[in-house]
């Protein structure tokens, strides 16, 4: 019969944002930009493109391609990714709600 040895693992709740819980300046922004290149990914997969016919399609070059689908971020915007998805023929629309806990004070 072989021992198991308890093990003491300590375990945090998640903020509901990695990217904060990671400690990145600008958190919201990072989670945006995943939210929407993974949008971007699943449309590519569906259509079964290529990272070349998207490029086209979106008229950037296969490398951006190839770093977006690869989760590399750090030199597209949000608003270049809304562009992509509009390329993509995608509507995007930005919407504002109380986060939450939180109900907007009447003024």
């Amino acid at each position: 019969m072989v021992k198991k040895r308890k093990s003491r693992m300590s375990v945090t709740a998640g903020s509901g944002n990695v990217f904060a819980d990671l400690g990145l300046t600008e958190p919201e922004e990072e989670l945006a930009k995943a939210q929407l290149a993974h949008h971007i990914w699943r449309i590519i997969k569906h259509r079964r493109l290529t990272q070349k016919a998207a490029a086209a399609l979106m008229e950037i070059d296969q490398p951006t391609v190839s770093a977006l689908l690869n989760g590399r971020l750090r030199n597209l915007s949000s608003q270049q990714l809304m562009r992509l998805l509009t390329a993509l023929e995608l509507d995007t629309a930005i919407t504002a709600t109380a986060a939450a806990g939180h109900r907007p004070k009447a003024g």
